[in-house]
């Protein structure tokens, strides 16, 4: 597996390229649907993308976990995390990703 990760650059300059768009709106476009996304995240929506996958947040409520070195007690405070769960088109190319 590499290590290269795919960035909002890369992103920018994949619509560039693909879509034909100038640089500098390509750029924009992606930092757009990245705003509108986030947002949603914040309002507590869910972004469903159709054949990637759905984006959610979740609210864990506060429980009492366990230091693992000294078996200390800890209070763990409520929080919302973010979640994603892959589409099962996502998981089949993924999956037939690591057969090559």
């Amino acid at each position: 597996m590499g290590e290269k990760t795919l960035t909002r650059m890369d992103l920018s300059e994949a619509v560039f390229r693909e879509v034909g768009l100038s640089r500098n709106e390509s750029a924009q476009l992606v930092e757009s649907m990245l705003e509108h996304m986030s947002d949603a995240l914040v309002r507590g929506e869910q972004v469903k993308i159709s054949s990637f996958g759905t984006f959610s947040v979740r609210d864990k409520s506060a429980r009492i976990g366990r230091n693992p070195k000294t078996g200390e007690e800890v209070p763990i405070q409520p929080r919302r995390v973010l979640t994603f769960r892959p589409s099962h088109l996502m998981k089949d190319r993924v999956a037939a990703g690591n057969r090559k």
